[in-house]
């Protein structure tokens, strides 16, 4: 036969391996040569693909990474009123070095920020956190697709209220002119108030981001579990595994890597647990039970016009942020999961 018997793959491949000029010298200068060439076909094969994610990067770029320059004003007596042009008053504001740091470290109403935002952390984490996991493996063990879904929208409905509604209902039923109130007077009771009242503030938030949020957290798990093989639960029923030993052997381990990330994700976010909704309660129950890091640094920065030292207990609280999510991370790597990026 004339023409030849190589596969046509294996000749496309060679003709693309001849193509490549073999570059002198030792074997590090041939590996880098081979590093650029893969690069460069690499990027004219997805030049298109880069090109649809240009514009979301500059956007990142913009409104996320250029903004961290403005740190800079932690370091200094920071003045927006010098000149119209916010970079000429960073250039001609007083360099005060590390006095902001110095003075938020000796300030007690800082800690009493971290405190209350700790707190509030934990709460959510051990309240909030596992809610979302219960509610997706409760409607995942719905048969019926019909009842199934309208379970997924009653959930996910309170998630596109404003916090502005949702304290707004929490204080039809539970102020002091509240449902709860009112019934507790008709059998005889004194009224009850839990939205002024600063010793369940921390309770009374994390109920209110349950309410929220939890059905909204569940499409990740929901997601997780609808990857995972009826075979395993075939298999499992047919070694005599219970409904309960099923969840425990098949969907729980299933659904780790994705626990892992959200915890990992969560503890990164430790430090940030709702500007809006504490805000708006605020004034209810006092600073010394709903102050935290976000509201600290709004009312010095914003409404004292502090900036300077608004700005330094930020960054503050970015980097520590910053160190938990490498810790955190570092601990799904020890228990043998992704976590955020790999090792």
């Amino acid at each position: 036969m004339s023409h030849s018997t190589l596969p046509r793959g294996g000749a496309e491949a060679d003709d693309r391996a001849a193509k490549i000029p073999v570059a002198s010298g030792d074997a590090t200068g041939t590996g880098k040569t081979a590093r650029r060439l893969g690069l460069r076909l690499r990027f004219r094969r997805d030049r298109v693909l880069l090109l649809m994610t240009l514009p979301a990067v500059l956007l990142i770029l913009l409104f996320n990474y250029l903004p961290i320059l403005g740190n800079i004003v932690a370091f200094q007596d920071y003045d927006p009123y010098i000149s119209d042009n916010g970079i000429v008053s960073v250039l001609h504001s007083p360099w005060v070095g590390f006095e902001n740091f110095q003075r938020i470290f000796q300030d007690p109403a800082f800690w009493n920020a971290v405190e209350n935002t700790l707190v509030l952390f934990f709460l959510q984490l051990l309240l909030f956190f596992p809610v979302p996991v219960l509610l997706a493996l409760l409607i995942n063990s719905v048969v019926r697709p019909r009842v199934r879904a309208i379970a997924q929208a009653v959930l996910y409905l309170p998630h596109f209220f404003s916090w502005v509604l949702v304290i707004a209902v929490f204080q039809q039923l539970f102020g002091g002119a509240g449902v709860l109130s009112q019934l507790l007077r008709r059998h005889g009771y004194s009224g009850l108030d839990i939205m002024t009242d600063p010793s369940t503030f921390k309770f009374l938030v994390t109920a209110e981001g349950i309410w929220k949020d939890a059905g909204w957290g569940i499409i990740i798990f929901l997601a997780a579990l609808a990857s995972v093989s009826p075979d395993l639960y075939e298999a499992a029923a047919m070694d005599g595994a219970g409904r309960w030993r099923r969840i425990w052997h098949v969907t729980l381990p299933a659904l780790r890597p994705v626990i892992a990330l959200l915890l990992v994700l969560r503890v990164g976010d430790a430090l940030t647990v709702g500007f809006e909704q504490i805000l708006l309660q605020r004034d209810a129950v006092g600073p010394g039970a709903a102050e935290v890091l976000d509201t600290f640094v709004w009312w010095n920065g914003v409404r004292n016009q502090d900036f300077g030292y608004a700005a330094a207990a930020g960054l503050i609280k970015g980097v520590v942020s910053l160190g938990l999510v490498l810790a955190a991370n570092k601990v799904a790597h020890l228990m043998g999961e992704q976590g955020v990026y790999k090792k």
